[in-house]
């Protein structure tokens, strides 16, 4: 027994810090969290430097190998430091869609730098890590009403499910040859063809009864099945990718072809290689300026609307729906935007997939450290990461997805003030693809429909200020013209 003491007072350690049992998780359900967000995540080494490829004014490149590796090792650092400090299953990597919009306006302003470009990137997280920590960025999320709150657990889920239908190829977007008004269909042509489909069904419908039967490790079960298949159906037949750079491949799979790829030296070079002021000698002070502000509308509220849902599904608010710890969860949030512009690889922030995790049963940090370890080791060890398709993650998504808009019958549809506004958030989460378009549209909503029904009272004023932020986020394009951004 006097053997055993020693190992039983460290995991009392570890679970009264995490506060594993308080939460009503344990050590199994913790790491099977941890592995199923990484898997869900995992794309994002892949996909990133895809996204960061092009050139820039002078003709320099980040580099393909470069840039997965910094995104690996940024992204797996806070991942650790937000379950290990900010003690939830939150997992950061680079944010969709601030790298989009990084490339595209390095790849349209003459000379504009990947290191001034960057730059813009760190100063958005330093205004945001100072919003932080002077309060405002926390009493923005307790001023938004609990009907839009749900609403936005709401719009995560639905926004997770097409994530991975899209993923899988069981929803395409129609090419505009089409000459048809609706924006997406079913497989390739209104048909389910190729074996990653198959692989995605299969997953589906397999993760499907195994929660319904209450499996544990469902969701982390369903991948890991789903992967071994595909890696079976690739060594087979040979699938290969659905664009291979030269031609399209409808049946293919959609961005990771399961392969077994070895060890691969880490290049992190790419770390330090930021120029902070230079975009303001390049554009002008109010073009970059505006730039800035629009990186840090957006990370400032996609982290605001992920959180909340993941708190939500993962059941870790209090009594007065707030979540513990949130002044560090958006420190970390913010210094996430910093370290990943610092490191060339775009703002770092909350992922969105981090709800297959929860719905695998983490409730702690601990979950997010283990997570954030194997990031660190899919730096160094690849396989983790080129075996697993996103067909094989999709079903995972959708099951969360599913779990998410549950909640939906807790939003009250008698008060049109909440009800329309919930409504706009949780429809144009998915519609637009992207979760600072829902908050936007739900925010703007909600202060008008309140004004019309003579409830102005009613309106924090800080949903006044954060309402008025969003007319200029969405006017945004027309303000760049006037000024000369195209």
């Amino acid at each position: 027994m006097a053997a055993t003491m020693p190992t039983e007072t460290k995991l009392s350690r570890v679970d009264r810090y995490f506060k594993i049992t308080e939460r009503g998780s344990n050590y199994s359900r913790e790491i099977r969290g941890g592995f199923a967000t990484f898997f869900a995540m995992s794309y994002i080494v892949v996909l990133n430097p895809l996204i960061l490829s092009g050139a820039d004014s002078s003709g320099e490149i980040l580099g393909p190998s470069r840039v997965a590796a910094v995104t690996a090792f940024v992204a797996g650092v806070l991942t650790i430091l937000m379950g290990a400090w900010a003690k939830h299953p939150f997992a950061l990597a680079t944010g969709l869609g601030v790298n989009a919009f990084v490339a595209v306006t390095v790849a349209s302003h003459p000379g504009l730098t990947w290191p001034d470009m960057m730059g813009l990137v760190v100063l958005s997280g330093i205004t945001m890590f100072i919003l932080v920590l002077t309060g405002f960025r926390t009493a923005v999320f307790k001023a938004v009403p609990e009907g839009l709150k749900t609403a936005i657990v709401v719009g995560i889920g639905l926004f997770i499910a097409l994530i991975g239908l899209v993923n899988a190829g069981f929803v395409r977007r129609i090419p505009d040859i089409a000459h048809t008004t609706v924006p997406v269909g079913l497989g390739f042509d209104g048909k389910l063809l190729g074996w990653p489909t198959l692989v995605f069904v299969v997953g589906l419908v397999l993760t499907i009864g195994l929660v319904v039967r209450k499996v544990k490790g469902a969701i982390l079960i369903g991948i890991i099945a789903a992967t071994l298949l595909a890696n079976v159906m690739e060594a087979v037949f040979h699938i290969g990718p659905s664009f291979d750079g030269t031609k399209a491949n409808p049946q293919g799979w959609s961005l990771v072809v399961p392969a077994f790829t070895g060890l691969e030296w880490p290049d992190l070079s790419l770390i330090g290689q930021v120029n902070l002021f230079g975009s303001f000698a390049h554009l002008g002070a109010l073009a970059a300026v505006l730039l800035a502000f629009a990186i840090l509308l957006s990370i400032f509220f996609d982290a605001m609307g992920t959180m909340v849902g993941l708190a939500r599904e993962a059941g870790t608010l209090d009594k007065d729906g707030n979540i513990p710890n949130v002044d560090r969860v958006l420190l970390v949030d913010a210094f996430g935007a910093i370290a990943g512009g610092g490191a060339s690889v775009s703002a770092n922030q909350i992922y969105v997939e981090s709800g297959a995790g929860i719905g695998e049963g983490a409730r702690t940090g601990l979950a997010s450290v283990v997570t954030g370890l194997l990031l660190i080791v899919a730096m160094f060890f690849t396989p983790l990461i080129s075996l697993v398709p996103f067909e094989a993650v999709a079903p995972a998504l959708v099951v969360v997805g599913f779990l998410m808009v549950s909640q939906v019958g807790k939003i009250d549809w008698s008060d049109w003030g909440i009800a329309i506004p919930a409504f706009l958030t949780f429809t144009l989460m998915p519609f637009t693809y992207s979760i600072a378009n829902g908050l936007g549209a739900g925010f703007i909503a909600f202060v008008l429909i309140r004004l019309f029904q003579g409830r102005a009272k009613e309106i924090h004023p800080l949903m006044w200020a954060v309402a008025a932020a969003f007319l200029i986020f969405f006017v945004i394009g027309p303000i760049e013209q006037i000024v000369g951004i195209k």
